[in-house]
């Protein structure tokens, strides 16, 4: 989705019988110039985003990027993700290609390893130093996790509630447009 100039929506997932759900949303903030472009919104199933295997049995589920020639169906999205949720086997290493000048982060949601000769687990962020490569291990169990890298926008973010601007002065005139129903242009 692109909120752009105006969407309100609201999500309210159901989970399983005991109300657990399992999850993640991505958040990119919009370049000044394009704040209030026209909204957009687009589904993509599980079954749209392809899944490659490497000699080593990674499975790469390629949801934003390009992968080995493999296009995710997130595309159009103006700080050029590479979102991938990759599974690596126990002992086995993922090593990766990444833009020098990109934001580049991890997220495990499953297992343990290392990297960069730190551990890591079920849970953990791992914020990478600029360079051209992210090098993974998975310890003697399965390792999961989203890799997310991003071209940084460096600007500054003014946010509060649904709304994401550059100044505290912009998030006031986007609060009163709201009030007036004039937020959502046409």
């Amino acid at each position: 989705m692109t909120a752009g100039s105006g969407i309100i929506h609201q999500e309210m997932p159901k989970g399983d019988k005991k109300g657990a759900m399992y999850g993640f949303q991505l958040w990119a903030n919009l370049p000044a110039s394009q704040k209030m472009i026209s909204p957009k919104y687009r589904d993509i199933t599980a079954d749209q985003v392809p899944e490659i295997s490497t000699q080593n049995n990674i499975k790469i589920k390629v949801i934003a990027g390009n992968i080995a020639g493999v296009q995710g169906p997130m595309d159009d999205i103006v700080i050029d993700p590479e979102f991938l949720d990759c599974a690596v086997p126990a002992g086995e290493t993922f090593i990766h290609e990444v833009d020098p000048t990109y934001t580049a982060f991890i997220y495990v949601i499953g297992g343990s390893g290392t990297t960069d000769n730190k551990f890591i687990e079920n849970g953990n962020l791992v914020l990478f130093e600029k360079g051209e490569y992210l090098s993974i291990t998975a310890a003697d169990e399965n390792l999961r996790f989203l890799v997310l890298t991003g071209n940084p926008l460096k600007e500054p973010v003014a946010w509060r509630g649904p709304i994401v601007m550059n100044t505290q002065e912009e998030l006031a005139v986007a609060f009163q447009e709201y009030r007036d129903g004039t937020f959502i242009k046409k």
